[in-house]
Formats: C-alpha cells, sequence, structure tokens
C-alpha cells in the first residue's frame, strides 16, 4: 500500500519532527539557568508602596538582534501561511505583513479571518525554531543580571515579552537565565479574543497587575522596541531604555530617534554604563 503525503501533511511531519528535536535538547540542558525556578501563571500579588521592579524584554533584548532569530521567525510564518491557507510565497509575505501592520501580531489576523487555532500556531511556528542552533548560555549576562539582584536595589526582576510562555521559557532557559527572573508577562494565546501586546497600555496595566506594581516612578523597563519605550515612558516609568544595535558610528543617529526620555545602550550587557551607581 502506497500512502501518499499532501504538502500540508509533509509540513506538519518536518516540524513536528524539529518540535521533538527542540523539546529533547531543552530536557538535556544541565548549565546553570537552564531550569524555571520562578513560578509561571502565578497567583496577582498585592501591591507594595515604594516596591521597584526592573522589567526585561526577551526577544531581541536579552539576546542580540544580529543573530537574525527575528528573521527566521517570519520564514517559519510564511512557511505556516503558505502550507495552512495554500499560498504563494509572494502571497504569504504579503499577508503577514499586513496583519503584523494591523495588530501587532500575525496570529490576531489568522484567528480573525482564518479560524486558526492559537496554541497550534505557536507549536507550528515559535516552538520548532531550532534556537539551540543559535543561542548558548550567556555568561557575561547572567553575571551582570545577578550582580543586579545582589544589590537588593531592586525587589523584582520581571519578564515582559509580547511572545506566548512556552518560548519566553525556552529562550531564557537556553540563555542560562532561568533562575534570576521573579515572574514572566506574556502574550496570552489561550484568550486570543482579547490579545494584547506591548505597546497596547492594557498590556502595560497586566504587566504591572501581575507583578505587584504599585507605581509606575518605581518600574525600570528594558527595551528593543522605541514604540514599547515610548508608552512606558507616557505611563509614568521615569527608567526607560532602548536597546539598539547599531555600530558605534551610527549611534548619534540613533540617540535623535529613540523616543524623548529614554537611554540608549547598543546591548543589553552594556546597561552597567548606565546604572554602574546601582551596582556599587
Amino acid at each position: 500500500m502506497t500512502i501518499i503525503y499532501t504538502q500540508e501533511d509533509d509540513y506538519q511531519h518536518q516540524v513536528a519532527k524539529q518540535i521533538r528535536l527542540n523539546q529533547q535538547h531543552l530536557e538535556s540542558l544541565t548549565h546553570p539557568g537552564s531550569k524555571i525556578t520562578f513560578p509561571i501563571d502565578q497567583p496577582i500579588p498585592r501591591p507594595i508602596p515604594g516596591e521597584k521592579i526592573f522589567y526585561f524584554d526577551i526577544d531581541n533584548c536579552l539576546y542580540k538582534s544580529s543573530t537574525k532569530i527575528h528573521d527566521l521567525m517570519q520564514v517559519s510564518i510564511e512557511q505556516y501561511f503558505q502550507n495552512k491557507l495554500n499560498l504563494s510565497p509572494m502571497e504569504a509575505r504579503k499577508l503577514n505583513h499586513t496583519y503584523y501592520k494591523e495588530y501587532g501580531l500575525a496570529i490576531r489576523g489568522l484567528v480573525m479571518y482564518h479560524g486558526v487555532n492559537a496554541l497550534e500556531y505557536n507549536s507550528l511556528v515559535d516552538d520548532s525554531l531550532p534556537l539551540q542552533d543559535i543561542l548558548k548560555p550567556d555568561l557575561k549576562l547572567r553575571s551582570m543580571l545577578i550582580k543586579l539582584r545582589q544589590t537588593g536595589k531592586f525587589d523584582k526582576l520581571w519578564l515582559f515579552t509580547n511572545a506566548y510562555k512556552t518560548h519566553a521559557m525556552r529562550v531564557i532557559r537556553l540563555l542560562g537565565l532561568g533562575d534570576l527572573f521573579d515572574g514572566l508577562t506574556y502574550c496570552d494565546y489561550n484568550q486570543i479574543d482579547t490579545l494584547i501586546c506591548k505597546p497596547d497600555m492594557k498590556a502595560f496595566e497586566r504587566a504591572k497587575l501581575q507583578s505587584g506594581l504599585d507605581n509606575y516612578k518605581d518600574a525600570w523597563f528594558i527595551d528593543d522596541s522605541g514604540s514599547n519605550i515610548a508608552m512606558g515612558l507616557k505611563l509614568g516609568m521615569q527608567h526607560c531604555i532602548h536597546v539598539v544595535e547599531v555600530k558605534e558610528s551610527k549611534m548619534h543617529e540613533i540617540l535623535g530617534q529613540s523616543p524623548n526620555g529614554s537611554q540608549v545602550i547598543q546591548f543589553v550587557t552594556d546597561l552597567p554604563d548606565i546604572i554602574s551607581d546601582l551596582l556599587e
């Protein structure tokens, strides 16, 4: 008996194989920070006046944008469009761009107009990325975060991402940072009808609520998106840091483009350069 695979069958098979490899690799990790030690989806805490929280974006912030993971993700998204919606490469690229521009995340448009299951999409797109071929433990970043915690000047270090939690946790584990944060605010694909993401003000309100922040003035925030930084400043975050990976010779151009009131660094590991007083 001959089994005939459709194009979608072959796509599903290849993606499923890669997801298994990704999971096997993740389960084999033993380096420091390779396990998540903070609770995910923890109960909402009671805000404590004066408590200081440092919010960290993940993608293109805790790792360099030059890793090109964003480009790899776009390829994965467009493959999904081609195989699940039966589109040509050009049609897939155009629709992906349209939905990203209109809704901030392609998945929102897919759910609204194509009845796509958001969690299946996350699995086939984000969870299928071979991140272990790109991301390795970042000892310099780990050392910096440990020192930041040890100063006692921040009550919590909190992750704040537009990704779903499975992707967020995988990145943190691969980088060796799973034991250095207190919590995670992510885009919940289980609630796709009310999906919110940065720079929507409601996303910041969710992070504020989930982390137990009492007042935005007590928050520090680092992100690679100028729009996200601008919203943080608008809400009253007095310490917003824009990560922009450019050549040193072009940094002056970026300084003029970043939101007024923000500080600009090239890499997250440059953070000590602008908060040296906090690390003493």
